[in-house]
Formats: structure tokens, sequence, C-alpha cells
């Protein structure tokens, strides 16, 4: 796609579908301060908001950043914990906090909210992942407001999400929202760092997040993400690839949320793929971190990306990790750029017999044969 479409300017209105369910990521940096915690009006400006869009019927829920920020305060902390149980007691007092405030604001308004804390695991495991949207799809049927963050009181590295922005991208995902509206503390994404560099312009739309999209967001040495935009293209990609839109917008400027809704090009707009996953695909594709790698030949990746057809042990010329039959694989071409994921039929021993081998060679190879492919096309997503 050339630069010319990819940078381009928005028109006067945004074509958003009709909005009934939206997920509203909040950073911490809007409802917290340094040395004095969570700040309550910004707390209840943002309800007050929120409630309004309830009233009018639509179905919010907020991933909300800010209990380690809490726990900061009420425990007197000035710099943020290193370890994780430093952290973990933070997130654990500052977590009550946060919904306390919350709750409190919401409860101006009539409006009951739930607290619902999450781990990578509850999103990885399927049979978790289907109570959790279960769980959020009856609260949003009660009019209640959920209030999703990481459960960061017990999550360690190897079960977290990792930030809210991606967390967000998850929901949004899980529950089939409308829309993804990630609020922040700048009011979208530049084509530079607009604190150094005055030329930096916003991008009203971005149609995909390519490598060229991606670059704007790393400084000069490639090692520091520009005002933390990264995480958020990450999100951008998972939410538009599932037939998601999704707006960065400022948090700071009253009536942020009903001005997108009316299709104002505020802040940036990433633009959803033409055709929805299907939950379960979804699931596969995002939801699931990958547990090995396999390398395939041209003529497979062909077969699967513009015949839609199945992989077959005959396209596998090298696997990676150790992984179970059932888990999530990725699937990468020769230049070593991930096109697909998909759950795999065999496990990783058992294909390292059978990489290259025809069909009908499956068990000759193995002593057995469970199935003809490697992945099926129904257990497949291209990326």
């Amino acid at each position: 796609m050339s630069q010319s479409r990819q940078l381009r300017g928005a028109p006067a209105r945004r074509a958003l579908p009709k909005v009934k369910r939206l997920v509203v990521k909040v950073g911490s940096g809007l409802i917290s301060a340094p040395g004095q915690g969570l700040l309550p009006d910004r707390i209840g400006a943002l309800a007050d908001e929120l409630a309004a869009l309830a009233k009018d019927g639509r179905e919010v829920v907020v991933v909300s950043s800010g209990a380690i920020a809490s726990g900061m305060a009420r425990l007197g902390l000035t710099q943020r914990p290193r370890s994780i149980p430093e952290k973990q007691a933070a997130a654990a007092v500052g977590q009550s906090a946060l919904m306390w405030h919350y709750e409190q604001a919401f409860a101006r308004h009539g409006i009951r909210v739930a607290q619902v804390l999450v781990t990578q695991e509850d999103i990885s495991a399927r049979p978790r992942y289907l109570n959790a949207r279960n769980t959020l799809q009856v609260l949003l049927r009660f009019r209640v407001v959920p209030v999703v963050n990481e459960n960061d009181t017990v999550a360690v590295e190897e079960i977290k999400v990792g930030d809210n922005d991606n967390l967000a991208a998850l929901v949004a995902a899980l529950i089939d929202a409308d829309l993804l509206v990630i609020l922040t503390d700048v009011d979208g994404l530049y084509t530079g760092d607009p604190r150094v560099d005055p030329e930096a312009r916003r991008l009203e739309t971005v149609d995909a997040v390519t490598e060229e999209i991606e670059r704007l967001v790393w400084d000069a040495d490639g090692q520091v993400s520009v005002g933390g935009m990264s995480t958020k293209l990450e999100a951008a990609r998972k939410v538009t690839s599932s037939g998601i839109p999704m707006v960065i917008a400022s948090g700071r400027v009253p009536g942020t949320l009903r001005r997108v809704l009316r299709g104002e090009p505020l802040g940036t707009y990433f633009v959803p793929r033409g055709d929805r996953l299907a939950g379960r695909k979804r699931w596969i594709a995002f939801a699931v971190p990958p547990q090995g790698r396999l390398t395939v030949d041209a003529g497979a990746r062909s077969a699967l990306v513009e015949r839609g057809k199945s992989l077959l042990p005959s396209g596998v010329v090298e696997v990676e990790g150790e992984f179970h039959a059932g888990e999530v694989v990725s699937l990468s071409a020769a230049d070593g750029k991930e096109f697909a994921r998909g759950l795999t039929n065999y496990d990783a021993a058992e294909l390292r017999k059978i990489q290259g081998a025809k069909t009908k060679d499956i068990e000759e190879r193995l002593g057995y044969k469970s199935f003809d492919e490697v992945i099926h096309r129904d257990n497949l997503v291209l990326l």
C-alpha cells in the first residue's frame, strides 16, 4: 500500500458502524498523578461521559489502568516498584481504591459497576475464555459497567498479558465489540514525536498497521517507543484484524467519546478489515501465544493464502519449539515473517518425523495416522 494512502487524511466524518457495544481503555496518566495517586475529579468526569453513553442504550466496558499508581500513593512509595512482589503488593492495595472511586462516580448516575480481573491464562485457556465472555455478556445484559484490569496481584511474567492496551483489544474481541477507544494523554498517532518534532502531524486515519506505520513509533535508535504507542499499534492490529475499528484519542478533552461516536475526526482512526473473524478464530489468532513455529515452503503458503487450503505435512520444512497436539502454532514463510496461526493436529516430535512427507506416507513414518492435515483450514487464521 502506498505511503500516500497509508498516511492520508480522513474525510470530515468517519463511516463508523452503528456502535451498540464499545470498550474504552483508560490510561493511568489520565486518572492519577505521581505522588498523588488517583484523581477523583478525573474519574468522575470520565464516569459522567460513560454514563451518558450507557443511558443512550449503549453497552460499555472499561479497561482501566491505575491500580499500581494508586497503591504506590497509599503505601508512600515515591518510585515505581521494580520487584514483582512489590508491584503485586501495590496493585493489591491500589485495586480496591480504584474500584471504590469508579463505584462512587457511577453511583451518582444510578449505574452499578463490576470488577473483572483477568490474566493471560484466563484468555488462553478456551474454557476460561468462554467463561469470561459469558460473564461479561451477562453483566452487560444487567446494565452493569464492567471495569476490567489485569490481575496484577497474582500475575507473573508467564501469565501476564503485559499491558492494558492489548488487554483492551482482547476484551473487545472477546465480547464482539463494535468499537475500541483508547483514551490517552495524547490526541492520536503522529508522524514523529510531537514533543521534539515541530513538523510531526497527527494521522487521522490508518488503513492498516504496516511496517511503515510501526516505524513511526520508535526513536532513531529503534529502542524506545514514542509515547507508549507500540502497544497501541499491537492492539490496533488485533482488533482491526478481527473486524473491529479502533480510535486513539485524548482523554483530557471533554466530550471526546460522544464526538468520536458521532464520527468526528478526532484522534487516529484505525480501519477494520472488511470481514469479521468468527469468535473461535479470533481466539486462535490473538488470545493464545503460539507455542511453536512451523516454516512452510512457497507452495504451501500459496495454497493456504490464495486457495484456502489446509496445511499438509508435505509443505512443512522446519519445526521449532516443543508443543502438543491441539496447541496454537505460528506459520512463517522462508523469510521468517509470520503470516498465519493455527491449531496443530500433531505434536512437535510427530511433525519432525512427517515434515515434507506425502499424506499417504504419514502412517509409515509414525506407525499410525490421526489426521491427513497438520492444520485444518477451519483451525487456521491468516494474519
